[in-house]
């Protein structure tokens, strides 16, 4: 009887030795994935449209900080890295505003942005003189007066001031590809 439970230590001695070996080979293997993962991440907010770009940018710098330490498990790398995908995956689907700076030097000034999902990005300044849009095809920030009432009803709207209603907001068109070039227009629409 001595003998089957030594044998059976010895077995589950080599399994344990096994399963040790194969875990040291799957931290190395999904190391490179996880740093594939964050520098995904990190190219995503650079490209995305830029809504609480210092939150989000800080975010991934922590994954990357994160990353580089020996003291923090694969585990705990790995769910902190799928938090952050779900965070920028509920960006997606939600109407918020906050307050932040647009422009620099002497133009910087304090706005209300309204963000919607990823269709649309809008601001107003605090005094209410200028609304505008970010123009994702042309990467920059467009003065619109003509979206005053939708941006001022949308903030209403994301700080549940007002009953949920349409908006006409700007988004970008339907994209037009052809081999040739790719043709991007801007248009108005009431979602």
């Amino acid at each position: 009887q001595l003998n089957q439970q030594v044998k059976s230590q010895q077995a589950e001695i080599a399994s344990i030795e096994r399963q040790l070996t194969e875990i040291e080979t799957t931290n190395r293997e999904v190391q490179p994935l996880m740093q594939q993962m964050v520098d995904t991440l990190a190219r995503f907010v650079e490209l995305d449209v830029p809504f609480m770009l210092e939150e989000r940018t800080a975010r991934v710098q922590g994954l990357k900080d994160m990353m580089a330490r020996a003291d923090v498990t694969i585990s705990e790398k790995y769910r902190r890295i799928l938090e952050a995908y779900q965070i920028e995956l509920e960006y997606g689907r939600t109407l918020g505003t906050y307050q932040g700076r647009l422009g620099t030097g002497a133009d910087a000034r304090t706005v209300e942005f309204v963000q919607l999902g990823r269709v649309s990005l809008m601001y107003r300044t605090i005094d209410g003189s200028e609304t505008g849009y970010w123009d994702a095809s042309k990467k920059t920030w467009v003065p619109d007066a003509s979206y005053k009432q939708a941006v001022e009803a949308a903030i209403r709207v994301a700080k549940r001031d007002g009953a949920a209603e349409l908006l006409t907001v700007p988004v970008p068109a339907p994209q037009e590809r052809s081999e040739e070039h790719t043709s991007e227009l801007q248009s108005r629409e009431t979602i």
